[in-house]
């Protein structure tokens, strides 16, 4: 299926988003904004383990793999906001920040999952 760019980046968040809740996790936040920053979903694995995800889909690797579009000023950017996120909740326990890519193939997204892509 053909998208539109910001109805990829849509179906790619919802397709990330699912692919999560798969493997255990529950979607507390998608589109966590803090001033400049955005978190694109921000899920949790019971009470100890909550996880900053930033997506990146792409229609093809014809301009490079999605997780290479992950910048330096992207990670401080995404930082500052998952502190805020824990100011904001009192989170107490661990954190982690995964990156998710997510390519288009003509039966829905191919999907890597890499934790704890930065600190």
């Amino acid at each position: 299926m053909a998208y539109a760019a910001h109805e990829l980046g849509q179906a790619g968040e919802q397709a990330a988003g699912a692919f999560l809740t798969n493997l255990g996790f529950t979607v507390v936040r998608q589109g966590y904004r803090y001033r400049r920053a955005e978190v694109d979903l921000i899920v949790q694995r019971g009470q100890e383990l909550l996880v900053f995800v930033e997506v990146k889909t792409r229609s093809s690797a014809q301009f490079g793999f999605p997780e290479k579009f992950v910048t330096e000023r992207k990670r401080q950017l995404f930082l500052l906001a998952a502190e805020q996120y824990q100011l904001e909740t009192d989170w107490q326990g661990d954190i982690r920040f995964d990156i998710l890519a997510l390519s288009q193939i003509s039966t829905g997204f191919r999907i890597e999952h890499f934790e704890d892509a930065f600190y």
